[in-house]
């Protein structure tokens, strides 16, 4: 099995998560996002989208986190990433698509920096652009999570899932860019919970070989 990772990509980040969870261990192949290794020829090859992650097993190429952690989960079903009742998966799926399709997408290293060099923003509309999309996203998550019953310890009950692997990384995200946390008090609780447990501390960016 091969993972083709960069430390602060949150898309990995969340596949790291889950392999943590599972215990599952890959050759891991570093793409330097940074320094524009997702553009070689060589690794275009592999991802012709120049994203990571990327997952290559038993002759399969699998892209996309959330299809990764999909694979993972269907090789590997303990524990699991999704509830076994329909509602409850709907529920987490949701979550997660909300963070992975819909907050992550507008913070890509590579909408950032159209953002602020082909749309003319500088780097004051790209701090702009990155505060009014990841606090509109978090305020729909707090108030979603914050009043579901279904809410626990984590996204959903008292283990941790897909969900919890899509918010880690965003919250990390908004971190580094020294976004105001304060009105989101339920994600901030979850994200302490998930980073209590040594599969989520384990694929912190600042944990990993290639971190710089």
């Amino acid at each position: 099995m091969k993972f083709y990772d960069y430390f602060r990509s949150s898309a990995a980040y969340r596949v790291r998560i889950v392999m943590n969870l599972k215990g599952v261990e890959a050759e891991r192949i570093f793409v330097n996002l940074f320094k524009g290794e997702q553009r070689a020829e060589s690794f275009r090859e592999i991802s012709p989208s120049g994203l990571v992650p990327v997952l290559e097993h038993d002759g399969n190429r699998i892209f996309q986190s959330l299809a990764i952690i999909d694979y993972l989960d269907a090789l590997y079903p303990e524990p699991p990433m999704v509830p076994s009742d329909a509602a409850g998966r709907a529920r987490v799926l949701g979550i997660a698509l909300a963070i992975s399709a819909d907050i992550h997408p507008l913070g890509n290293l590579r909408v950032l920096n159209h953002v602020e060099h082909e749309v003319g923003g500088g780097k004051a509309g790209r701090a702009a652009w990155i505060a009014h999309w990841v606090h509109d996203g978090l305020a729909a998550l707090e108030a979603r999570l914050s009043t579901e019953k279904q809410t626990g310890t984590f996204c959903h009950g008292e283990a941790p899932g897909i969900a919890d692997a899509c918010l880690v990384p965003q919250i990390f995200f908004a971190r580094r860019f020294d976004l105001d946390l304060g009105a989101y008090p339920t994600l901030v609780r979850i994200d302490a919970a998930c980073n209590a447990l040594p599969a989520f501390a384990d694929a912190h960016p600042m944990k990993q070989p290639d971190a710089a």
